[in-house]
């Protein structure tokens, strides 16, 4: 299965196996690609606060949010949890933070409304771009995590890159 069941976007398999490629692509013609990690600021509060439904609810509203904004070159998956990960080929560092800087304020500024309630919520973001030294895709993934770590630490509701 490619399609993750609740938010209805790739899993982390599809997402897996387009990186695969397109890091080769990427490295072999010294192409672009950047990944944005993106994951939902306390969302466990949600789940807490108004139960599952309406966490459920936020994942899939949110993914839709996203998937508006996504080419058909590009990748956009669920990574786990309330993590997602959005693979952009052909893209440099600085027009994918822009990107994610138009993700973030697109998601603060969304009314989460599910059963006669409505929440707002934030979102941290991480940015990393393809370089020389990473030697396989598991290492871009991993340096945009770190930066969304780092969007974290720093407060949340930020892009990090």
């Amino acid at each position: 299965t490619i399609e993750d069941s609740l938010t209805q976007i790739a899993n982390k398999r599809a997402l897996n196996d387009f990186l695969d490629k397109e890091f080769a692509r990427a490295k072999r013609y010294q192409r672009d690609l950047t990944v944005i990690m993106v994951d939902l600021d306390h969302f466990k509060r949600v789940n807490d606060s108004y139960g599952h439904l309406m966490g459920d609810f936020v994942l899939r509203e949110l993914a839709k949010i996203i998937s508006s904004r996504i080419r058909k070159e590009e990748m956009f998956a669920r990574y786990g949890g309330e993590e997602f990960c959005i693979a952009l080929p052909e893209m440099n560092s600085e027009k994918a933070t822009t990107f994610a800087e138009t993700l973030r304020g697109l998601i603060a500024a969304h009314s989460f409304e599910f059963e006669g309630t409505a929440i707002k919520l934030t979102a941290s973001l991480g940015v990393a771009e393809l370089s020389s030294e990473m030697g396989r895709f598991e290492d871009l993934v991993g340096a945009a995590d770190e930066k969304l770590y780092k969007a974290k630490r720093e407060g949340r509701n930020r892009v990090v890159s």
